[in-house]
């Protein structure tokens, strides 16, 4: 079998895969449950391709995510019970169904009304599975349909906004600020009590507000702490590439002395933006200069 372009020949590769006596044993040992964990995996990694900016890397990481589709689809034609046509069928259907501003007589919508008409449609056929599920009338509570295996930022960010959507929500960021705030002392309380189990709630809690927070000013919390994990891995290998110079490793050094770095490499950030935006404005207005 050789490589292709054709997506056939994907799906030959994946049930040569999964046969019997001549396959992987591997492959054949695996089932939903053990594959799930790598399908999620490589959404990351896909997400990660992105937000470095590798195009390269973002080709193969959605090979690899295909790949998951792709064995997920097989094992259930295994069972019987469809198939990788039957899973191509089912989106395309749904795109042409959710776009009737692009397929359909609906036309000239605003981005907020394709949303708003997005959200329709998929809240009606959430109903519709509902009763197919055995519903009488397809009604389930406002909060119905987040994944629980969702990672713990992104399904907060879900229900807060499902519950945001039935009137449950804070009117001001500022408001929100005052609950983490709230929170931060009640964490604070819990550790003077030497209450561990009600410090974990709280910090439970004060998690929830931030994420809040982050969803009044529109921004994902999975992508801000991210950016954060991103600063704090650049600027503690700042810290190690000083200390390498005077012939030492963290493990060597001080903690006094680490955080000496620490604030050297955060003070250089500050001043590499702040000429980088001097730049910038350097920039515009010789262009100004240049246009009159």
């Amino acid at each position: 079998m050789k490589p292709g372009r054709d997506i056939q020949n994907l799906i030959a590769i994946m049930a040569a895969l999964r046969t019997p006596g001549t396959g992987c044993p591997w492959d054949l040992k695996q089932d939903f449950s053990s594959i799930a964990p790598y399908t999620i995996e490589e959404a990351y990694e896909v997400a990660d391709a992105i937000a470095r900016g590798d195009l390269d890397d973002l080709k193969d990481e959605l090979g690899d995510l295909l790949l998951q589709v792709v064995f997920h689809a097989r094992m259930a034609q295994e069972r019987g019970a469809f198939a990788f046509d039957d899973v191509v069928l089912a989106i395309t259907e749904k795109l042409i169904r959710r776009h009737p501003h692009v397929f359909g007589d609906t036309a000239h919508l605003t981005p907020d009304q394709v949303k708003g008409l997005w959200d329709k449609i998929k809240a009606e056929e959430k109903a519709a599975r509902a009763r197919r599920r055995g519903g009488a009338d397809g009604e389930a509570g406002a909060l119905a349909g987040v994944p629980a295996a969702l990672p713990a930022l992104t399904r907060a960010l879900k229900l807060q906004q499902k519950a945001s959507k039935v009137g449950f929500d804070w009117n001001d960021p500022k408001a929100v600020l005052a609950k983490v705030r709230e929170e931060a002392d009640e964490i604070e309380s819990a550790l003077d009590a030497g209450n561990k189990q009600a410090a974990s709630e709280e910090i439970g809690d004060l998690m929830f507000a931030l994420v809040n927070l982050a969803r009044h000013l529109d921004k994902d919390p999975e992508v801000a702490l991210r950016g954060t994990n991103a600063k704090f891995e650049r600027r503690f290998a700042a810290i190690e590439a000083a200390l390498a110079v005077r012939g030492k490793t963290p493990s060597r050094a001080t903690l006094a002395e680490m955080d000496a770095l620490w604030d050297e490499a955060k003070a250089s950030e500050i001043r590499s933006v702040e000429e980088s935006a001097r730049a910038q404005d350097t920039g515009i207005a010789s262009a100004k200069r240049a246009r009159t």
